[in-house]
């Protein structure tokens, strides 16, 4: 009788190990970020990769976002006789939700993995040991100037992300469902509140900090050669993408109430 159970407690208390392991390493990669010395010349080029280079993804995915939006809240206000809310739902809704989690879903793809990969074939090819060797940390060196990057630029992304999100909406209210543009932006602009975008910079933030930890985590950890860093790469992407979902609603019953 107690056999079949057998699995389902091996999977909980596995969960619970790497639940604990990843907030460990957590910890110790903030306390890194909080110690010197502190690699300068790393964090420029982490803001760089993951900052800079992710504008161009960031930019098409929030523009294609704000404009189809826009037609589907007009289509559904519409039934309603509702129509001249969209400039108000549109921006609401990319502020506080699709900015921040669109933006940290598709750097969790691209930013997650190659931290994943980087780190782990460092790993498997002994650099990271030799590095321990010289006396450098690695949290020092590779982790924590990652991490504190992702958490000061993926707010300046979201920030670009919300700018260029209510502009395609714009465009398309105005262009294709023969809104008024200044009386469009005058609705945006009055419509919204500071604590709209306290909101979504404070996700990004903590969504920025979520993809780097997890893929430097995954990576630090990998083992097995070529197979254990793509096996990393994925876990990386996935968690990340599960903890920013589960992290998005945390953060957004705390604001609401």
């Amino acid at each position: 009788m107690i056999n079949p159970f057998a699995p389902i407690g091996r999977t909980a208390l596995g969960m619970l190990a790497e639940i604990g392991r990843f907030s460990i390493f957590a910890a110790r990669a903030i306390g890194s970020i909080f110690s010197p010395p502190i690699f300068a010349g790393q964090l420029l080029r982490q803001c760089f990769q993951i900052g800079y280079l992710s504008l161009p993804v960031i930019g098409l995915t929030a523009v294609f976002i704000g404009a189809a939006l826009a037609l589907n809240i007009y289509v559904g206000g519409a039934r309603f006789n509702a129509e001249s809310f969209v400039p108000n739902i549109v921006v609401l809704g990319i502020t506080r939700e699709l900015g921040p989690v669109l933006a940290g879903l598709m750097l969790a793809g691209r930013v997650s993995a190659g931290i994943a990969a980087e780190i782990g074939t460092m790993r498997v090819t002994e650099q990271i040991d030799a590095m321990t060797t010289l006396s450098t940390d690695p949290f020092k060196f590779l982790i924590a100037p990652r991490v504190l990057a992702a958490v000061l630029t993926l707010p300046v992304l979201v920030a670009v992300a919300d700018v260029i999100g209510v502009m395609g909406g714009y465009l398309v209210a105005v262009n294709s469902l023969d809104f008024n543009g200044a009386t469009y932006l005058r609705n945006t602009v009055d419509f919204l509140e500071t604590q709209d975008v306290v909101l979504g910079l404070t996700k990004a933030a903590v969504f920025g900090f979520i993809i780097a930890v997890m893929g430097a985590y995954q990576g630090y950890n990998s083992s097995g050669g070529a197979l254990g860093v793509g096996r990393a790469t994925t876990n990386a992407v996935v968690g990340a993408i599960v903890l920013i979902l589960a992290v998005n609603y945390i953060i957004t019953a705390f604001f609401v109430e």
